[in-house]
């Protein structure tokens, strides 16, 4: 495509916002005015404040402009958008020079915003499929060394070494095995998945067939939620895309090897992004919990081997297979390698994704990126990890951003997701519906996590009600030490998590004038 070029994002919190609408009435202006141009619709930047973010090329680099709704359109034209003009309101100058995008470290969403997300050739010309091309010419146990040489953990939560989970599939004997892509992005604040899937398919397709060659599975599956049409039918579009230009299917560019892709809808239960139950969805069953073991690494989909990862942890393999595992290990810190996609949300002036290496503080993320709150109140606490995750003061704000030291007080990373609340938020409320939201998404097979749930939730309103608060309080914790030890998975295990970090950090929000004494 040559001469002018307009971007006007297709992805789905640009496209909320009235994307598809400026789009149309771009194309209609530029007719009117005999102004002929290119259109280009991709992925989002991650500004979502500035979404429908528009851009146009110039000799310079694209410029951005946003947020532009329809009735801004013909000012633009008026003041010049269409040679790149810097003049109007709107204009946000050259976008690699706004400082929210030029202080990350882009790896993994390098090519977000810049590329046609189900064009095979302008994800070739910004270094797609280098990665698959070198797999392709290495020993399947030299590309899982790749991959665990580069550090790399689970981007889903767990922070499991996901190179040990390839290397036991790949020495896993079976005349099957599958790879499958755990995209139920249910976390409350995360979207890097659905950017990942709406913005870069390509990428995931590309890390999942790099898995496929390098463990021996022939058969992938994307597990999506169902709540994301838009990223089922890119993933789709892009799936035909790549078997089109031979990166897909039989005989991959001529190598022998054969690796074939599928999408399936997700049956609407957060607990499906629980790798077993998934599987349990995957076969057209309920989904609730297996027991391991059998890790489903040897005893997985349809009781074969299989590699289940997350979206970003699959879409950051083309990378460190195309620059080598040592590019990618040398950003973070401690065993936190490599950058992580973090997500801001809530009550955020600047809400969107970063990416940076690990190390980065909360408060950095919440002021330098965020711009902080968005009513302009003072922050109180930070949610960090999903749904499931624990609510930090402001005292744990500087710890960098790393598994073990979040870990080490109480809290976890998860998938990056950042909530927000200000001061008028009621920690016992939100401590509540932790519990509520883990009654209702719980799979019911284990006690802790089905009744435990139940009963929390009924503690939680008599503490509330001031009904014989410091025995309840007591009850709250070892009815939160059972659930964390007793709970089959994540779900139950990890719902005490919000609640033990509200009661310990903001203790007069239940009526308590100091911290309680924990139970023994």
């Amino acid at each position: 495509m040559t001469g002018i070029i307009v971007y006007v994002p297709r992805d789905s919190a640009a496209l909320a916002v009235g994307a598809e609408r400026v789009a149309e009435r771009i194309a209609q202006e530029a007719a009117v005015r005999g102004i002929s141009f290119g259109m280009v619709r991709n992925g989002s930047r991650g500004l979502f404040w500035l979404e429908p973010m528009v851009e146009v090329t110039t000799p310079a680099g694209r410029v951005a402009y946003g947020p532009v709704t329809i009735d801004d359109v013909a000012d633009l034209f008026d003041a010049g958008f269409a040679e790149g003009a810097q003049t109007h309101p709107l204009s946000l100058g050259l976008t690699d020079e706004i400082p929210y995008l030029k202080k990350q470290e882009r790896l993994t969403f390098a090519r977000m915003g810049i590329t046609d997300p189900v064009s095979v050739a302008d994800y070739e010309a910004h270094e797609g499929y280098a990665g698959l091309r070198r797999a392709l010419g290495l020993k399947p146990e030299e590309v899982v060394q790749q991959v665990l040489d580069s550090g790399l953990r689970g981007r889903g939560g767990a922070a499991f070494p996901a190179g040990i989970k390839w290397k036991t599939v790949m020495a896993t004997p079976a005349a099957q095995k599958y790879i499958v892509c755990n995209a139920d992005e249910g976390d409350s604040g995360t979207f890097s998945d659905r950017m990942t899937m709406e913005g870069d398919p390509l990428m995931l397709i590309e890390g999942m067939t790099i898995a496929g060659v390098a463990t021996g599975a022939t058969k992938g599956y994307v597990y999506i939620r169902s709540e994301y049409p838009h990223a089922i039918a890119t993933m789709n579009e892009a799936i035909r895309a790549a078997e089109a230009a031979g990166f897909l299917g039989e005989n991959i560019l001529g190598s022998g090897q054969t690796f074939w892709l599928e999408v399936r809808k997700g049956a609407g239960s957060y607990v499906c992004g629980e790798e077993t139950a998934l599987l349990e969805s995957l076969e057209g069953k309920r989904g609730i919990v297996r027991a391991k073991p059998p890790l489903p690494a040897i005893t997985g989909l349809f009781g074969q081997p299989t590699l289940i990862n997350n979206v970003i942890t699959l879409a950051s393999v083309p990378l460190i297979l195309a620059r080598g595992a040592a590019y990618y290990r040398d950003f973070g810190v401690g065993r936190s390698r490599g950058t992580l996609p973090m997500q801001l949300a809530g009550n955020i002036k600047h809400g969107g994704l970063v990416e940076k290496a690990f190390g980065v503080t909360l408060r950095e993320l919440l002021y330098d990126y965020g711009g902080g709150s968005a009513s302009g109140r003072p922050i109180k606490a930070v949610q960090v990890g999903g749904p499931l995750g624990a609510y930090l003061p402001e005292s744990q704000w500087d710890l960098p951003l790393d598994y073990e030291a979040y870990a080490a007080v109480g809290g976890t990373v998860g998938h990056g997701g950042i909530v927000v609340h200000d001061d008028t938020a009621d920690l016992s409320k939100l401590a509540r519906y932790a519990m509520e939201f883990c009654a209702i998404e719980s799979c019911g097979k284990c006690t802790p996590c089905r009744i435990g749930s139940t009963r929390g939730v009924e503690v939680i309103d008599k503490i509330r009600a001031d009904n014989k608060r410091v025995e309840h309080v007591i009850l709250l914790r070892d009815l939160c030490n059972t659930m964390v030890h007793g709970s089959l998975c994540a779900m139950g295990g990890m719902t005490p998590f919000p609640v033990l970090s509200a009661l310990d950090h903001f203790p007069q929000d239940f009526g308590l004038v100091v911290p309680d004494r924990k139970a023994a």
